[in-house]
């Protein structure tokens, strides 16, 4: 699995500081305001999306694992 680094690494400043944000919210589990959606088939996996981003995680007994982020593509969900 990817390190958060590593991942982040792909972003330019401002998108990584928009991110880091949204990451508290997540591990804070305040999710108000946010475009976050339960993924079908998956239990207890969330998607949360700003702008082109896309931030993939999992919600176990109160602990967030964050899986995946990524930039939506024309290849995303094909």
């Amino acid at each position: 699995m990817p390190t958060l680094e590593k991942l982040l690494s792909k972003f330019s400043k401002e998108e990584i500081k928009t991110l880091g944000y949204l990451i508290k919210k997540i591990i804070s589990l305040d999710w108000r305001g946010l475009d976050v959606k339960k993924l079908k088939g998956y239990p207890n996996f969330f998607r949360l999306r700003k702008g082109d981003i896309r931030i993939i995680y999992q919600v176990k007994d109160k602990t967030v694992y964050i899986l995946t982020i990524e930039r939506r593509t024309s290849k995303t969900y094909k």
